[in-house]
């Protein structure tokens, strides 16, 4: 089990956990503003399996904002994250929004300690591991936590969304 980092950092995410008596790590890492994929970057900066590195994504299901979170090896699949929500039509949310919703920064969006909580999915995938990587709410600050922990915090449902 990770040991927990009481109030580490500071960010929303970081505060929602310890307040929920959750476990967690904070790892961190030299951002490189050049970088295009968020999530890879931090796989190889940390030394850790992209496999277990996850990436938050908002879309907009029915007109609504929902949450998928998915490996930062594949694509979030927006067929399969309607359907786990039971919803008809899903489409990328748009990046100003999202940050609106979320209080967080493109690249930085955690799953955890949003401004408002929205129905959240996470792939089915993160349960092959005893803890996954996810964005602790800013570039180059991501937080491992266990999968379980995750899904509680979040009152996510799991599904396969990854492509």
């Amino acid at each position: 089990m990770v040991k927990k980092a009481r109030g580490a950092g500071g960010t929303p995410a970081t505060v929602a956990l310890t307040a929920a008596g959750i476990a967690f790590e904070v790892r961190t890492y030299e951002h490189d503003p050049r970088a295009t994929s968020y999530g890879l970057e931090a796989a190889e900066a940390l030394d850790v399996d992209p496999a277990r590195v996850f990436k938050t994504l908002l879309a907009s299901l029915d007109g609504s904002l929902v949450v998928g979170i998915v490996p930062v090896t594949g694509q979030l699949d927006l067929k399969a994250l309607a359907r786990a929500l039971g919803g008809s039509k899903a489409v990328m949310a748009e990046v100003v929004a999202a940050e609106r919703a979320t209080g967080y920064v493109a690249g930085g969006i955690s799953p955890v300690g949003q401004k408002r909580r929205h129905p959240t999915v996470l792939d089915a995938s993160a349960l092959d591991h005893d803890t996954i990587l996810v964005s602790g709410g800013r570039r180059g600050f991501d937080i491992e936590l266990a999968p379980p922990d995750l899904v509680a915090i979040t009152g996510a449902v799991t599904a396969t969304i990854g492509r």
